[in-house]
């Protein structure tokens, strides 16, 4: 027969009396026949789970949890007495959600947490760190047993684990003037998958005596980010700061000739790469300077139709090249290329400039027609602007 409101109120005022004093066995009984609820009363399935946990009943309370969650599925006690029966069940990964949802929860902005629950979640917390280290454990025990553990594939393995793991962030191209869909999502590229850099690279010698006689006469070296009287200025700390310099060989498409005749051997050895000829924007290289102390902020570049590449003229200690979750150093006549529409950033921590000869080049995905097509698209944009998009 159905309670009454009246049995109702009186069971529960009963259950929750006993639960006070610690009578869980009187508790779990007067509150289970409010199961079915009664007239204006609601089950009061997590007081039945505290009862039945008290009384050492685990597959009571997480039947009992599993229904109050069914209507207050961020309920903060609940998740973590869930969380807390799941890793006494031995369910490891069912825990670590229901940890993880409570942590979510209690970081909600405006949530308040009960002083009961602070040592609850300061458990769940170690928890989902030991477990993480038991789980990371496992994978690379996994990735070791394949024989993929080195060489190209075993790093994107390794990095697709630190992804899982939450131990790096995720980065895709996010290029601020144009993306080309369907490249490839890597932020930077090997040295040995391009052929024609063994010629640029033997040139270094040369280059480096170029470069540091360029600095060394004190000219041609002007801020790589500049104002324009004609446009608003860029949101960028180093905006005409000379600590961040470029001395410019190839510029808006055309050599700059002063420059150009100072540094014949870099010139040369530019032609070996496959840089995009795009009237009033491509050839672009130039010798980039980084000052000591000096801190290029995240940025995005403005296409993912190119690469980067420095090759390292002069690379003191302390400076660094992030791109994307994975940051590398520069190594003298080792070059670096890159993806800059992924966000990046770049340091010299060190005591000395920083030089590297920068130029752009086509990705490598990209077939004949496709550059053709671009080539006449940017030109194209650019026609219709009237000025040519700085390369940057």
């Amino acid at each position: 027969m159905p309670l009454t409101h009246a049995e109702g109120e009186r069971l529960a005022r009963e259950g929750m009396a006993a639960l006070r004093a610690g009578d869980a066995g009187t508790a779990f009984a007067r509150l289970s026949l409010l199961k079915e609820g009664a007239p204006g009363i609601p089950a009061p399935w997590l007081l039945i789970a505290q009862a039945a946990e008290r009384l050492g009943d685990d597959a009571e309370a997480e039947v009992a949890l599993a229904h109050y969650l069914k209507d207050e599925p961020r309920h903060l006690g609940a998740l973590l007495m869930m969380a807390a029966l799941k890793v006494r069940g031995g369910d490891e990964r069912a825990a670590q959600t229901f940890y993880r949802t409570a942590l979510g929860a209690a970081t909600q902005p405006g949530a308040t947490i009960a002083p009961v629950l602070v040592p609850m979640l300061r458990a769940g917390e170690a928890f989902l760190a030991a477990s993480t280290t038991r789980f990371s454990a496992h994978l690379e025990a996994a990735v070791d047993a394949t024989g993929l553990a080195d060489g190209v594939a075993g790093a994107r393995i390794r990095q697709a684990i630190d992804l899982l793991l939450g131990r790096s962030d995720l980065f895709v191209q996010q290029p601020s003037m144009f993306y080309f869909p369907g490249l490839a999502q890597r932020s930077f590229f090997e040295r040995d998958e391009f052929a024609w850099l063994a010629s640029i690279e033997a040139a270094v010698p040369a280059m480096r005596a170029e470069a540091s006689a360029a600095m060394a006469a004190h000219t041609g070296f002007e801020p790589y980010v500049r104002s324009s009287p004609d446009r608003p200025p860029p949101a960028n700390p180093l905006r005409d700061d000379p600590n961040w310099s470029a001395f410019h060989l190839w510029q808006g498409g055309l050599p700059v000739a002063d420059n150009a005749a100072r540094c014949p051997a870099t010139m040369a050895a530019l032609d070996h790469a496959p840089i995009p000829v795009i009237a009033g924007r491509s050839p672009m290289a130039i010798y980039s300077l980084l000052t000591p102390g000096t801190h290029i902020q995240p940025h995005h570049g403005l296409l993912n139709t190119r690469l980067i590449c420095h090759v390292p003229l002069i690379a003191p200690a302390g400076c660094g090249l992030r791109v994307g979750a994975e940051t590398r150093t520069w190594r003298p006549g080792e070059t670096l290329i890159f993806d800059d529409s992924f966000e990046h950033e770049a340091w010299n921590r060190g005591t000395e400039a920083r030089v590297v000869l920068l130029f752009e080049i086509w990705r490598p995905e990209l077939t004949a027609t496709e550059r053709a097509a671009l080539t006449d698209l940017f030109e194209a944009i650019d026609r219709y602007q009237g000025v040519a998009i700085d390369a940057g």
